[in-house]
């Protein structure tokens, strides 16, 4: 039996209980806390907020996937080009090695959006830059800088 790792959508400022009520069910759940310094009138206070607001990663088989729904504060999963987006194991242990690390003080989460500049890497437009102008389920839209033209590309199935 495989497991993989998905991403559950929980409530907002459910994903501690969330994750807590999981591991209870006997599920493999890992959220990831950071600390933060919250800036109140009268103090300052560190304290652990989730890195990804409202998501909860599971290590869970097939089979098992309505398991989660079981638990209060599980809205769905997470799905990427149709399917439940499964997040390979290298990169759940980058996460995990990264967020152990004590050196890192500040970071950035940002996400793909109309308007953003990338490098193609791969393919016959390998090292060309790009703006994205449109990005869909299965599609994407860029126009390629210095050629004047635009792109549509159908994306593979990632997972």
């Amino acid at each position: 039996m495989t497991k993989n790792w998905y991403v559950l959508y929980v409530k907002p400022k459910n994903e501690k209980k969330v994750a807590e009520r999981l591991s209870a069910h006997q599920v493999d759940v890992y959220c990831p806390m950071i600390k933060e310094v919250k800036q109140w009138s009268d103090r300052k206070k560190t304290i652990e907020v989730p890195l990804f607001s409202s998501y909860v990663f599971v290590n869970i088989s097939e089979c098992e996937r309505q398991k989660v729904f079981d638990v209060p504060g599980v809205v769905r999963y997470l799905y990427w080009l149709g399917k439940p987006a499964v997040i390979r194991d290298n990169e759940m242990e980058e996460l995990k090695k990264w967020l152990s690390n004590d050196q890192v003080e500040n970071y950035t989460l940002t996400t793909l959006e109309p308007g953003d500049k990338v490098s193609i890497k791969y393919g016959a437009l390998k090292n060309k830059k790009a703006e994205i102008i449109e990005i869909g389920t299965k599609r994407v839209r860029l126009v390629l800088e210095g050629m004047g033209v635009v792109l549509h590309m159908k994306i593979k199935d990632l997972v």
